[in-house]
């Protein structure tokens, strides 16, 4: 995978920074949430869990294998910058569905536009 001083690390291991990062966090509230009679919504939240969208553009074939089996187990533990909690953290994630299109395809010049995805923390 070669050496990357990267943003995100992966089960411990460094992996390519992405083109770019997007953070979010998700409220979960639980079954009972909503509006009453009087139209004051009680959101009961249970959790927050965070969601990480991932781009890589213009990925090497190399950088596309080493990413992906990076992300490939069910679960994996992500390290990098979490602004809510102002500090480095790892927390479990699992992967949503990956897209990949190729950009060119010819004789000594293969390459996909981006790689792209969501990490989901468990």
């Amino acid at each position: 995978m070669g050496q990357h001083n990267g943003m995100i690390k992966v089960d411990g291991v460094a992996i390519k920074t992405p083109s770019s990062f997007t953070w979010g966090l998700q409220d979960i509230s639980s079954s009972d949430s909503g509006r009453t009679q009087d139209a004051i919504m009680h959101k009961n939240r249970i959790a927050k869990k965070r969601k990480i969208d991932l781009v890589w553009s213009m990925p090497t074939l190399t950088d596309m294998h080493s990413i992906l089996v990076a992300f490939d187990p069910e679960y994996v533990d992500v390290t990098y910058y979490d602004p809510l909690e102002g500090a480095t953290i790892t927390r479990n994630f699992y992967t949503g569905d990956k897209s990949a299109p190729v950009k060119i395809w010819t004789v000594g010049n293969k390459r996909y536009e981006s790689l792209s995805f969501s990490i989901i923390e468990r």
